[in-house]
């Protein structure tokens, strides 16, 4: 029987399991210790030869187990309303860029807009000891909320900034933006504007954005109009059922905010199928700066999102509380803003 060393019986032993990692990469101790500590001072090629020997034998590296619980994993859950959707896209990578650099890595679960299957998966991750949980909606069942304070873990939200945390927050405000916008299009001259979004039951995002809207019109001295403020399902079909009716309920509208998913495209392309002209006709302006509404033509006004950014200061406060103890985090609100990107369609 080959003879053990002595690290063997402890997997978080730290120069037993630490040359087993060297032996694996075919490097010495201390580029691996340089490799997970002082990453700066190796060449990429080298930190990810040692990251994928840690991966290979399951090493938990000596601070990692020192930060850590010993009944928690090194797994964070990540909660989205849609897997689907592309706007996620970007905060996906900022988290898991950041996380994976630290030994930790993402879990992600959809939810389908439904609290009550938030609640459902949140406790299947709390079941699974991940070390920290993200969650995009800010609108949770009461139990959910319960049973996150019971299990101490940090939580990061970041679909919106909520009026009541959780515990962190790092986004931007909806209301904000969805103001600005409505704001921009009064002072350019609009003053039909119309309104439509993603369903706003069990979406505070929505909400937040009807609000906005509302508040800008105030502000403009503009009569809202319930006909022309539309709740709709995602995708182009639904943008252009929106902008078929709109025109057709009010015919002196002359702007619609599209403030949800790829509403507007949908619109635009109702728009040249009727050939009224955009922004002619009527203006359009969307919420989301995805890549499809610079190549489009004419291409679209919209607001751009700090989505990138999010997920990855999102990672970087959650390790904070992971790994060191910052709880002095503990009720922080970042909000990362917005930037409105005036285009052709406006």
């Amino acid at each position: 029987m080959p003879k053990r060393s002595s690290g063997d019986g402890n997997p978080h032993s730290g120069s037993a399991r630490m040359r087993d990692v060297a032996a694996r990469a075919g490097v010495s101790t201390m580029t691996v210790s340089r490799a997970l500590n002082e990453p700066g001072k190796v060449s990429e090629e080298m930190r990810e030869r040692v990251l994928r020997a840690v991966r290979e034998i399951g090493y938990l590296p000596n601070h990692l187990a020192g930060s850590l619980s010993s009944n928690r994993s090194t797994t964070i859950g990540l909660i989205v309303p849609s897997i689907d959707n592309s706007i996620y896209t970007q905060t996906v990578k900022g988290l898991s860029e950041v996380l994976k650099s630290s030994g930790f890595q993402l879990m992600i679960a959809e939810s389908g807009y439904d609290p009550n299957e938030e609640e459902e998966l949140i406790t299947v991750f709390l079941s699974h000891r991940v070390s920290g949980l993200v969650l995009h909606s800010t609108e949770h069942t009461p139990q959910a909320a319960e049973k996150i304070r019971k299990s101490g873990i940090p939580v990061v939200e970041n679909g919106n900034i909520p009026r009541e945390p959780l515990d962190m927050v790092v986004s931007f405000s909806n209301y904000d933006a969805s103001y600005a916008m409505t704001m921009h299009l009064g002072r350019l001259g609009y003053r039909k504007i119309a309104f439509a979004s993603l369903y706003s039951v069990h979406n505070d995002r929505s909400q937040d954005r009807l609000q906005g809207y509302h508040a800008a019109l105030r502000q403009l001295g503009l009569d809202p109009d319930p006909r022309i403020v539309l709740e709709t399902e995602r995708g182009l079909a639904a943008g252009a059922e929106v902008m078929a009716r709109v025109v057709q309920s009010v015919p002196e509208v002359d702007a619609l905010f599209c403030a949800g998913d790829v509403l507007v495209v949908g619109a635009l392309f109702e728009c040249q199928k009727r050939g009224w002209a955009v922004p002619g006709r009527i203006a359009l302006a969307s919420f989301d700066d995805v890549d499809l509404l610079r190549h489009v033509s004419p291409s679209v006004t919209t607001l751009r999102l700090p989505r990138y950014d999010i997920g990855e200061r999102t990672a970087r406060i959650l390790l904070s509380r992971i790994m060191d103890g910052a709880e002095h985090l503990r009720g922080s609100v970042v909000d990362l803003k917005f930037e409105l990107i005036q285009r052709e369609s406006t």
